[in-house]
């Protein structure tokens, strides 16, 4: 440095942090010492508490209707690294009360929901099934058939009167993995392959909540004006040229008659009346007349709390319904509980009688189909019940289900086939089920 104008060689300052520079000095910097305090404060407690939290025995909850990502192994290579802050999000304790917390100041001070981002849903109501590569999951919720790109969507619909729709019902028709002619085209060739084997084949499709309920949806969403007349072509052509099942007649003079609708306010499924509606018309198709000595009577009035798309809103959600007696002769009621995912064949046989379907009948279903099952197993005799996408992964597994079946009935959500129909209607699956399927003995 310089003193009186000549340089001082060799001499240099000390080094000192800013903060003790004198006040005048022009690189003087308070610490802020009572700031990082309390920064440092706040970020002890956010990290320690769900540890303390974790020590005394709270968990972290599952609460978007989906399984908590497992801890990525290190055979995933880079992936390990991709999937690790997901997992560390999952498991991090009382995240479900930072959700709701979250949803409830936004609705109080900004007098509108959490935005739900319109990316590529992996978790979702279910776990995404992309059409190509084919790769099932097991569903957890409401299925879903959509393409990768999901952009723009979003994963709840806030409709009238705290109603709630899934996004994908509008995603389906506006970015189908494929066109409604090759979809058509794939069910009709597995209807051919079943009905070639001396088997009839029944298309059932349940519709989305959107279509049956399109009265309480909100006046814009994202996706209405591109799923409007798909959603109509749809209808018009999976039923005349598919020979698709239409519920829909039948679930509106379901709703007409006990005075309310038959689809859950805050979940996308319908409830135990359309279950009945699927039932006696399934029944009906395969052996007619069947249902004219079916007497149903409500069991009981049930409230709880739950919903597949509050869930996905962050809201434990408020569900109520009614569960009936069903006797299919008049006198003996014979509906049962059935608990299960499907994801193995479930045989269900019931003594043969008045009132009673008697050709073996399996049911490939989705999630819709799990408030039928009681129902299915009290008036079917011999019932075997899968969910579709576990039956879709091997071929061999589903040519050995069907091999000892009088009938197949495919029951699949409206979304899930206006998407495409994922793995069970792909040709690499047709291709080798119709080598392996033996004729009906």
């Amino acid at each position: 440095m310089r003193d009186g104008g000549k340089a001082t060689e060799g001499f240099t300052l000390p080094q000192v942090h800013e903060a003790w520079l004198p006040r005048e000095h022009s690189l003087h910097r308070p610490r802020h010492g009572k700031r990082q305090l309390v920064a440092l404060i706040s970020a002890i407690a956010f990290f320690a508490t769900p540890l303390v939290a974790w020590t005394f025995g709270a968990r972290p909850v599952a609460f978007e209707n989906r399984e908590l990502v497992a801890f990525p192994s290190l055979s995933n290579g880079f992936g390990f690294f991709t999937k690790l802050p997901q997992w560390a999000t999952d498991h991090l304790v009382f995240r479900q009360d930072a959700v709701h917390a979250t949803d409830w100041i936004s609705e109080t001070f900004f007098g509108e929901p959490v935005p739900l981002d319109g990316g590529h849903n992996s978790g979702g109501p279910v776990p995404a099934n992309p059409i190509a590569p084919p790769a099932p999951t097991e569903p957890t919720g409401p299925e879903q058939v959509l393409p990768p790109d999901s952009s723009g969507f979003v994963k709840v619909v806030q409709g009238r009167d705290g109603w709630l729709f899934f996004g994908g019902d509008a995603q389906s028709k506006c970015q189908p993995a494929q066109s409604l002619d090759r979809t058509i085209a794939q069910v009709n060739r597995l209807r051919a392959i079943v009905e070639r084997s001396g088997r009839r084949f029944v298309l059932v499709v349940a519709p989305d909540k959107s279509t049956v309920v399109p009265e309480r949806l909100p006046g814009s969403y994202p996706g209405k004006d591109c799923s409007r007349q798909p959603n109509i072509d749809f209808w018009n052509r999976v039923v005349a040229e598919a020979g698709a099942v239409d519920l829909r007649p039948h679930l509106a003079a379901a709703a007409a008659e006990v005075k309310r609708e038959v689809y859950y306010r805050q979940d996308t499924h319908w409830t135990d009346e359309g279950a009945l509606v699927m039932t006696r018309r399934l029944a009906e198709i395969v052996q007619p007349g069947t249902t004219r000595t079916w007497v149903t009577e409500t069991d009981r009035v049930w409230k709880s709390s739950g919903g597949d798309l509050a869930a996905l809103m962050g809201r434990k959600g408020e569900m109520s319904g009614v569960q009936y007696r069903l006797r299919p002769d008049g006198m003996v009621d014979r509906t049962r509980s059935v608990g299960t995912q499907f994801t193995d064949p479930l045989v269900l046989r019931t003594a043969q009688g008045t009132g009673m379907v008697s050709p073996r009948v399996a049911l490939l279903m989705d999630s819709f189909s799990r408030s039928a099952a009681p129902y299915l197993g009290a008036t079917f005799a011999n019932l075997t019940l899968q969910n579709y996408l576990d039956f879709a992964k091997s071929p061999e597994a589903a040519a050995a289900t069907i091999a000892g079946q009088d009938v197949v009935v495919v029951q699949m959500v409206e979304r899930n086939l206006a998407a495409g129909g994922g793995t069970l209607v792909m040709p690499q699956f047709l291709d080798r089920f119709e080598q392996l399927l033996p004729p009906r003995r």
